[in-house]
């Protein structure tokens, strides 16, 4: 799964990695050849006493040193920006993904890990093509070359590689066997803490007003506490490679010193050489430790990659159709039939066999107690779910049919949790229809009872913070209104959408609303039953079925499930 993201990613890029494998090649065999030059200086000149032959090994030394230099840092640019690159279409690729998920995807992942997957795993693989291209690369023909050139060097000096090598592998190997799991908890450990992390700010009001910040601190100190705890394993083992690499090549090089000394004490080596095939072996150390060094970074990128592959190949459940189909006529007229909803691996469905028609010019409300489904059958239309059995019809034509676009067209949803984004009232409004004029936010804004406090506020241009924190939640909702105005839908979608409005300013709404909504369908979900007394059409939700159906005179009458959510709310004197 690794290698097959890191194919997929690099492909692009051939171009660029073909450079840095040519001047990684040229560089490193340079570094090679310098030992060499250094031992014939020693040799040749220096023991000789041979000044001319000093000079002339010294300038071309330095011209390799120069060429490896400029090869090396050609080489480094190129590999960063390619690295970087492969971070920017990997997040790229993730954001598209997640876009095209339904809520039922949204649900299994969970925001903290797809936050965490887009920002933390992304850089661990980005980090990872980096050393690559930069290092790794370098560490094989450094590794191959420094061999050759010591076995050039004394053949019988070189025997000690075939104990050194070893030792170092083998020590390396048993680290990073026993980091490979820590790496996998520490992802999981960086979930919990962003979850725990979201969950805190995005509630704030609420710990507050319970007076719950010491509970929650001590919360979130346990989540961080478990990741300090898969930390320091992790970091204890990664303190532990680099010594142990170390050890590795002091006593190496003292077996080097040692046995060579005794060469040279013979007459069967020369200094210079002796220096050179010491400079090899440091060669193939740094190869080994280098390598080692992306043994400790391949574990968690592998961890990472899994994990951002799941995301990526995780099939949304709500697909577009392969025969897209255009309604021949587009007027919002909606149609439930036989409508079921089951959530994956639920043993009871939320929805079970809807049949109800929402028409051009008509109000359908939908009321019931909480967890009746009524905001899951509200979610069918636009298809942020697809029904598990029967069919959502819109203009004739199965939801599941339309083409995308059209049904985006047709349809304009005020969630039940208003959410603003960050930008202006005016970047807002124009979510719903970006050509639209000021003049026409502005008659929407009236429309939804919003153009006093955005005045307030200082107009279309006036600063909405992330989820409109810096609006109350009854500004929020009427902003969330106007907005679904603007886009000029033929199916509107109110789901909950006038709670925190006050009596008096839910009227105002939506008497000027009826104005605007006359020749398109209307469906409401609501908890207070003022809010829906006038819908053309009330149905009775319960258990996901519906109990009964019609106005709200002939409910009172006939319905005791609805008329117990009336005396709920109000008088049945008040309610007539």
């Amino acid at each position: 799964m690794f290698l097959r993201l890191l194919r997929a990613s690099l492909r692009p890029y051939w171009g660029a990695i073909s450079i840095v494998l040519a001047l990684q090649l040229f560089s490193t065999l340079a570094s090679l050849w310098l030992p060499n030059l250094n031992a014939r200086i020693i040799d040749e000149g220096i023991a000789v006493g041979d000044v001319d032959q000093i000079w002339r090994l010294g300038g071309l030394m330095l011209g390799v040193t120069l060429a490896q230099g400029v090869a090396a840092v050609i080489a480094v640019y190129f590999g960063a920006r390619t690295a970087m690159a492969v971070g920017r279409d990997l997040r790229g690729a993730l954001f598209e993904r997640v876009q095209r998920f339904s809520e039922q995807e949204l649900r299994t992942f969970g925001a903290p890990s797809l936050i965490t997957r887009t920002t933390n795993d992304v850089q661990q693989v980005q980090m990872f093509v980096m050393m690559t291209l930069t290092i790794i690369v370098m560490a094989p023909i450094m590794l191959v070359g420094g061999v050759i050139m010591a076995l050039q060097e004394d053949a019988q000096l070189s025997l000690l590689l075939l104990v050194i090598v070893p030792v170092l592998v083998i020590a390396v190997g048993l680290i990073i066997w026993r980091m490979v799991p820590y790496f996998r908890q520490m992802q999981t450990r960086i979930d919990e803490v962003n979850g725990v992390m979201r969950e805190q700010i995005t509630g704030i009001r609420v710990i507050r007003a319970f007076v719950r910040d010491g509970f929650e601190q001590a919360r979130y100190a346990v989540a961080n506490a478990n990741l300090l705890d898969v930390s320091l394993k992790t970091g204890k083992l990664m303190a532990l490679m680099f010594p142990t690499v170390m050890l590795v090549m002091n006593v190496s090089t003292v077996a080097i010193l040692w046995f060579g000394g005794g060469l040279v004490d013979q007459g069967d080596m020369e200094v210079g050489a002796l220096t050179a095939f010491l400079a090899y072996i440091m060669f193939i150390l740094m190869a080994v430790m280098m390598s080692s060094m992306m043994l400790m970074l391949a574990p968690r990128a592998a961890v990472s990659a899994e994990r951002i592959t799941a995301v990526l190949e995780s099939e949304p459940t709500i697909l577009s159709p392969d025969r897209p189909v255009r309604p021949q006529r587009t007027s919002g007229h909606v149609r439930f039939e036989g409508v079921s909803f089951r959530y994956p691996g639920a043993s009871e469905p939320v929805l079970e066999d809807l049949t109800f028609s929402a028409e051009p010019g008509r109000t359908t409300a939908i009321i019931g107690a909480t967890g009746s489904g009524k905001s899951t059958l509200v979610g069918l239309v636009p298809r942020l779910f697809d029904a598990t059995e029967g069919a959502v019809v819109v203009d004739g034509v199965n939801v599941r049919d339309l083409v995308p676009q059209v049904l985006s067209d047709l349809v304009g949803l005020v969630p039940q949790k208003a959410f603003l984004f960050s930008g202006t009232v005016a970047s807002n409004l124009r979510f719903g229809r970006a050509d639209a004029t000021d003049e026409e936010l502005w008659r929407v804004l009236e429309i939804a009872q919003a153009a006093d406090f955005v005045r307030e506020l200082g107009g279309l241009e006036a600063p909405i913070t992330q989820g409109g924190s810096n609006v109350s939640g009854g500004q929020r909702q009427r902003l969330s209104i106007a907005r679904a105005i603007a886009h000029r839908p033929k199916v509107y979608l109110f789901d909950d959408s006038f709670s925190a409005l006050d009596y008096a300013t839910d009227a105002a709404l939506r008497a000027a609303l009826a104005k605007v909504t006359k020749e398109a369908s209307v469906i409401v979900v609501a908890q207070r039953v003022s809010t829906i007394r006038h819908a053309d059409e009330i149905l009775v939700l319960e258990h996901g079925r519906i109990v009964a159906r019609g106005t709200h005179p002939e409910l009172l009458e006939s319905s005791e499930t609805y008329r117990e959510i009336v005396e709920s709310q109000m008088s049945l004197e008040e309610a007539q």
